[in-house]
């Protein structure tokens, strides 16, 4: 066995935020990863002695392409703490607005975010590249322009039922401002039937219920229509299933609260069997960050930068556990805590890249099939609103999923001020350092295995392990 070499990698192109991945290369793959988030934003200490609600402005900027998941989780956070819940025509239109931005992230991850990988010139040689290059080649493919144009008209919804995006106040604790008409409710089911019409035509090249319909890894890999047709073939070709394995360990809050249920099951998926999620259970570990204060659940944790850098830590992230241990989070996490067999089935053996990628697609259907329940479902004479008031003092968590994943904001008020505001994003969850049992998170424990070969400074399958996560590391590090 040869004596590893260090390898750092970054910053990475077509990523939110900052990103480094130090990786120990031996024997031509990864020993070890550590991955570092070398922004510090600050988002949870501008919050401090604000008024609660300025909560609902702030917290959405932390990120511009993910602003309503972080909106809907405040204003859950607010809520609880208030002790108001929102109206059920409130609530379900909180739950399409949010799935529009959902549905449009998981769109821009396939077509400008990962597949645009498989147009470098290392793959120049392969039977589908000059298909990949004329689909997917950055700012030029087909698949981009075509990806764009459908996610512009998806979000006219937006405009409709938020005002504007991203960073719209549109959703509150007790429901939505924006009432919709007859006339609203017409246009939103017509907008989503164009995007139906996009997906079967030119994503999924069939009907949406067939694809949902899926169950095996066998019956999705012979599916061969669309975009997505193109994408099976080169993941079976350059071996993705068996790239960037996990854990097999599965967190998802729970996405789309409605009247009486969220429309994708909360709990945690581990041992072949899902659990409740204990709040309680969560504690963001300081071991390895730049952060100062001791490990604890985020009602009693703090947000304090360890400006001297300490030796020994090595990212701005925090490290949040769950019962002890990581878990990972993301579409794949949502459909296999909800039950879905495919899912299910991607996820044997820890999932990989190909689960990851091939489960938000597989949302991205199912999806649009909830919305077009969710438009149905409008009733413009109920109320969409009801109103509540701050309390002197008070906490509440608003556990939601934002399209990378499990996305929690706690809240404490004291004399009817934030006394404490904490944060946990997806990508914190995935893209964790190591706890102070060395246990290293999703990502890190990922790339170990990834192949690189000689020369390589930038080795392809770890962006491919990157990437199936799809990280946004503005909203890592707050």
């Amino acid at each position: 066995m040869s004596a590893p070499t260090r390898l750092v990698v970054g910053p990475f192109n077509r990523v939110e935020g900052d990103l480094e991945v130090h990786l120990d290369i031996a024997d031509g793959a990864v020993a070890a990863a550590q991955v570092n988030a070398p922004l510090y934003r600050g988002f949870e200490r501008m919050l401090d002695g604000k008024d609660p609600r300025d909560a609902l402005t702030i917290a959405p900027r932390i990120c511009g392409i993910c602003s309503i998941s972080q909106s809907a989780a405040a204003a859950r956070a607010l809520g609880a703490a208030m002790g108001l819940v929102p109206t059920p025509q409130g609530a379900a239109m909180a739950a399409l607005i949010h799935a529009v931005e959902n549905v449009s992230d998981h769109l821009l991850h396939f077509n400008l975010f990962f597949m645009p990988d498989f147009t470098r010139p290392a793959y120049a040689g392969r039977g589908w590249f000059p298909r990949a290059v004329a689909r997917f080649t950055a700012i030029e493919g087909g698949a981009q322009r075509a990806a764009i144009e459908a996610r512009a008209s998806l979000m006219h919804i937006l405009g409709l039922m938020a005002g504007k995006w991203p960073h719209t106040l549109a959703i509150q604790p007790g429901g939505v401002t924006r009432a919709p008409g007859p006339r609203e409710k017409l246009r939103i089911e017509i907008t989503l039937r164009a995007f139906r019409r996009y997906l079967e035509e030119v994503v999924f090249g069939g009907p949406l219920e067939d694809f949902v319909a899926l169950e095996t890894v066998a019956a999705l890999s012979v599916w061969g229509r669309g975009d997505v047709g193109l994408f099976l073939e080169i993941a079976a070709d350059t071996g993705l299933a068996g790239l960037g394995r996990g854990r097999g360990r599965y967190l998802s809050f729970g996405a789309y609260p409605v009247e009486d249920r969220r429309i994708y099951a909360p709990g945690l998926w581990q041992d072949g069997a899902v659990q409740p999620v204990v709040d309680a259970a969560i504690v963001e570990d300081l071991s390895h960050a730049w952060m100062l204060g001791e490990t604890a659940h985020p009602f009693a944790a703090e947000t304090r930068p360890d400006e001297a850098m300490r030796a020994g830590a090595y990212s701005w992230c925090k490290a949040p556990r769950l019962a002890g241990a990581p878990a990972e989070v993301g579409a794949l996490a949502r459909q296999v805590v909800d039950g879905h067999p495919l899912a299910r089935a991607l996820a044997a053996g820890g999932g990989g890249v190909l689960a990851r990628v091939a489960a938000r697609l597989l949302e991205l259907a199912h999806t649009q099939l909830v919305m077009e329940d969710l438009a149905r479902g409008i009733d413009p004479g109920a109320r969409f609103i009801t109103q509540g008031k701050i309390p002197e003092v008070g906490q509440g968590a608003g556990l939601v999923e934002a399209a990378r994943g499990a996305l929690g904001h706690w809240l404490r008020i004291e004399g009817g001020r934030i006394a404490s505001y904490q944060i946990i994003a997806p990508t914190t969850w995935n893209f964790s350092p190591r706890d102070g049992a060395g246990v290293p998170g999703p990502l890190e424990a990922a790339l170990v295995g990834a192949p690189v070969a000689a020369g390589e400074d930038t080795p392809v399958a770890v962006q491919h392990v990157v990437r199936s996560f799809d990280p946004c590391m503005v909203c890592t590090v707050h």
